[in-house]
Parts: C-alpha cells; structure tokens; sequence
C-alpha cells in the first residue's frame, strides 16, 4: 500500500484556497526569486514566503526534518561555493573584493582571503534558497493526498503525468515506511544500528545493508503498480477523477496576483535591466 505525508487540517486560511491556485502561486514566485540577486528585492519575496508559511498554520514538529534536511544541505553547498572556495592571490595582489581576513599558503605564493563580498553573496544565497523552501515544504503537510492528482490534472497535466506526480508525491513517505518495517524487522532478529557509542559514519556503514531490501521492494512495488495500471487500460482515453475541483473568487484572485508577480518580475529584470547581485555600498 502506498503511504501519503502526515496530513491532519489545520484549519487555516491556506487549506481553503484551491491547489491549483496555491501550485500557480508557488511556481510564478519560484520563477520570479531564481531572476534576482539583489537582497532588498529578494527580501520582498522572503516575506511573502514566510507569510504563507505561517497562515499554514504548520508546526516546527511535522516541518523539522524537512528544514534540518535543507538547512544542513544548503548549508554545505553555499559553505563549499563561498567560503572554502575563497579569492586565492598571486604575488600578494588581492583580487575580486574587500579582504576580512587571508591565509598565507606555505611554500606558495598565494594565499586564502575571505571577502565581504563572498559572505555578502553567501546571505543572498541563503535567503533564496529558504524563500524557495517555504513556499514548497507547506505543500504536502496542508494537501489532502486525495487531491495530488486531480490537482495536476487540473493544471492541464496528461492524466499519465497527473498520476505520476501523484505517485512522487508518495514515494518518499512510502520509502520511510518501508525503512522502518525493515528496521523494526531487523531489530527483531537482534540487529542494533545504535549500538554502544558508534559516530555518524558508523551508523551511516551499518544502515547500508538495510538499503537492499527496501530498494529491491521499491522497484518490484513500481513494477506491480505499473502492471495494475496496464490491466485498467489507463491513459487510453481521458479519464474521470473521484474528487473534483473549482475555482472561487478567492482562488482567481491569487492567480491574478501570482501572475502580477511574474510580470513585475520579468520587466523589472529584462526590462529595466535590475536585480543583479549588490551589496551595501555598491
């Protein structure tokens, strides 16, 4: 059986607008934050996307995975791309901004600086991504999992690729579920992933054999869910959908104003030629 993310109503102003409307809203406000690098615009839609979040109505407790997964990875990444990856000189000569601090490469003629530019640009890094995140990790926890695919059919998707979405929509919490079946399986026969006092990597080499079964009983429930599809003639002609959607002046409204959005965005950035990167004083 397939599993859905932990879903319960929240009773919020957000579970009332339509899917549809809500995905348009997301998209055009992706689209709109990945045109700009300039941190006041990017602040507007950093707000925007906070105040979705919070009329969710979602707790830290049902998000927190999601946040640590992002917040950890971003992390990595703008710490790798900004920090590690700092201005190296030659012969003493600074290049491509204002120094905080150098280090000088024994035995070479080069050293590392770290620039106000470079931590500048790590902000704006940041405040994209966790703008984009909040827009998005809302979705499957204020979602009834029964709408996933009249949602996308709904957008206009092929009923092949509404249910496709559907089924992704579901891979994760399924693969979890399995996880932990196998684990708890496992654990009945005397297996222990924490055993004494193991580190991260420990944990990490010992959970690799349970990654077989779970990967091995992924692919043959694809496979059945593939085979079952065939048997029902499914995407040979269009088909009917149990739960249905329509549009309400509220719905209309934000997809106005998403579309606003986009518009001001995309004048603003090919038009008027602004939203490269800045920084104060620039």
């Amino acid at each position: 059986m397939i599993a859905n993310f932990s879903y319960r109503s929240h009773h919020s102003i957000i579970e009332k607008i339509d899917p549809r409307a809500r995905w348009i809203f997301a998209l055009c406000m992706l689209f709109s934050i990945v045109l700009f690098w300039d941190l006041r615009i990017l602040s507007i839609f950093f707000v925007l996307s906070l105040a979705q979040f919070f009329a969710s109505k979602v707790t830290w407790k049902e998000t927190k995975r999601a946040w640590i997964f992002i917040l950890v990875l971003s992390s990595m990444m703008i710490f790798v791309n900004t920090v590690i990856t700092g201005v190296e000189t030659v012969g003493g000569t600074v290049r491509g901004g204002t120094p905080l601090f150098s280090i000088k490469f024994p035995f070479l003629d080069s050293f590392y600086v770290l620039t106000v530019e470079r931590l500048w640009f790590a902000l704006t890094q940041y405040l994209r991504i966790i703008s984009i995140a909040s827009l998005f990790i809302i979705l499957p926890f204020t979602m009834d999992p029964r709408l996933y695919g009249t949602t996308f059919r709904g957008l206009g998707f092929p009923d092949k690729l509404a249910y496709t979405m559907d089924l992704a929509f579901r891979f994760i919490p399924t693969i979890a579920r399995d996880f932990n079946v196998t684990l708890d399986a496992q654990r009945a026969r005397g297996f222990e992933l924490d055993k004494g006092n193991m580190n991260i990597l420990q944990r990490i080499r010992r959970m690799a054999p349970l990654m077989v079964p779970v990967t091995m009983n992924s692919i043959l429930a694809g496979e059945d869910i593939a085979n079952a599809m065939d048997l029902r003639c499914f995407g040979l002609k269009k088909r009917s959908w149990v739960e249905s959607l329509r549009y309400k002046a509220g719905d209309l409204a934000l997809i106005i104003f998403s579309i606003f959005i986009l518009g001001i965005s995309l004048y603003l950035r090919f038009g008027l030629k602004i939203g490269d990167f800045w920084m104060p004083g620039m």
